[in-house]
């Protein structure tokens, strides 16, 4: 009885290795579809104006900006009305969209390599690259979650998520005055000139 325990127990182990490196595999190639996808964009785009918005539509296939905007808001999200959620995911998503366009060189395609990816939890996949671009070097590591099909859930530029960076921020916005406030603030970052 306690060997074929045994048995059963040892085929579940290796059986969630095989599912979890058949994730990892999914999960890169689904991350490096996206970034095939915003380079593509990105060289036949003329300007930044137009990398922004030409950009909206590929990067809402692969993140997930309610995930986001949820954890960049942190504990006070619960507080918010589902209208006020929507609201600050639109204007979250700008930041973002627009953050990333400006990494880009419109016309100009980066140098990307992948490094193995890393499983730091059931559903979550890591993957760090190393981007060269106008002879500027730095590691770029994508955070996938499994929850929506596999996508982007955080970017980590040079060590500083951008979680939680926005986090800091908006948490300061959250106690001066809530939800409002947060959106406000948005609201204004978005709206600013690109």
């Amino acid at each position: 009885m306690n060997r074929c325990l045994l048995l059963l127990l040892a085929s579940v182990i290796l059986l969630h290795g095989k599912v979890t490196a058949a994730s990892t595999v999914e999960a890169e190639q689904r991350l490096k579809t996206a970034v095939d996808e915003v380079l593509v964009t990105a060289r036949n785009t003329p300007n930044g104006k137009e990398l922004t918005d030409n950009l909206r539509p590929v990067l809402q296939k692969y993140v997930s900006f309610g995930v986001m905007t949820r954890r960049a808001v942190g504990p006070g999200w619960r507080q918010f009305s589902k209208d006020q959620k929507a609201e600050a995911t639109k204007h979250f998503t700008t930041l973002v969209i627009r953050t990333y366009a400006r990494k880009l060189t419109p016309g100009k395609e980066p140098s990307i390599t992948f490094k193995a990816a890393s499983a730091p939890a059931p559903g979550r996949i890591e993957v760090p690259t190393t981007v060269l671009n106008d002879g500027s070097n730095y590691t770029v590591t994508y955070r996938l979650e499994q929850a929506e099909g596999w996508r982007i859930t955080d970017v980590v530029i040079e060590g500083v998520s951008l979680i939680a960076n926005y986090r800091t921020q908006l948490d300061a916005q959250f106690k001066k005055g809530g939800p409002n406030a947060v959106i406000k603030s948005l609201s204004r970052s978005a709206d600013r000139p690109k």
